[in-house]
């Protein structure tokens, strides 16, 4: 599951990326076998860390299994 980290929560890819120019058609996250192609991964700072990429637009996405 991908989720939007900002600050103190978490929100829904869908409250966000629907606006966005780089979204698929259904408004959700580009992603492809595993990575986020609309944007870049992030280094883990611990390992028990989930994936975490940064989007074109700046948002930090968290990839929670």
């Amino acid at each position: 599951m991908l989720v939007i980290l900002m600050e103190e929560q978490m929100l829904s890819p869908a409250q966000v990326c629907q606006n966005c120019l780089l979204a698929d058609r259904s408004g959700q996250p580009r992603w492809r076998d595993g990575h986020l192609t609309c944007g870049h991964a992030i280094s883990k700072i611990a390992i028990h860390q989930p994936d975490q990429y940064e989007c074109q637009m700046g948002f930090r996405v968290a990839h929670i299994k």
